[in-house]
Parts: C-alpha cells; structure tokens; sequence
C-alpha cells in the first residue's frame, strides 16, 4: 500500500514505515503531523485518484526531527564594474516517518 501527498509544494510517493526530509514543518520533535492532500492511494489492485484530493484518506507520520541542508553558495559577478556578492544559503527541513496511511 503506497499514497502519494502534497506537502510544500512537493509531491511524495510513501509507504508506511518511510523516512521522509520534508520542507521545515510548523511542528515540534515527536509531535504528530497529518498530511490530509492525498492525491492518490494505491492498496492491492485497487488503485483511487483523486479530483484533486482522495475524499477521507489521511496519511499521519510523527517528526523525527529537523535541521538544516548542505551550505550553498550564491555568488553574483558583473564583469567589468567592481561588483561582486557573495552569499550563503542553507534550506530547513523536517524529518518525518510514516506511520500510517488510511484510505
């Protein structure tokens, strides 16, 4: 049994059990997150799309954690005329793990 959710803009195809790195979530370590845009589910041969989400189906998962990605560097040049920007960036994100899918 698999879902696919929309969360951060972003579409994930899970399973119950996957560990998932999300866009930084609004939630606390070990609080319980529910994702409610499912926009498909998948469970043996039946397979439901939804218009755009599936009616009644959640997929629910706990926060593992969060953090920070690998630095990167943005650095803006104009030849010719002294301009130069160097700048760092690193992304939040969540750590979450399915829990469960319920269709």
């Amino acid at each position: 049994m698999y879902a696919i959710i929309e969360t951060g803009g972003k579409q994930y195809r899970v399973q119950e059990g996957d560990v998932l790195i999300l866009e930084k979530l609004p939630a606390a370590e070990n609080d319980t997150v529910v994702f409610d845009r499912v926009l498909a589910v998948k469970q043996g041969d039946d397979f439901r799309i939804g218009t755009p989400v599936v009616e009644g189906a959640r997929v629910t998962g706990h926060v593992l954690g969060h953090g920070r990605s690998r630095k990167i560097i943005v650095f803006k040049y104009r030849p010719k005329v002294n301009y130069r920007r160097k700048r760092g960036h690193r992304q939040p994100f969540t750590r979450v793990k399915i829990d469960r899918i319920e269709a």
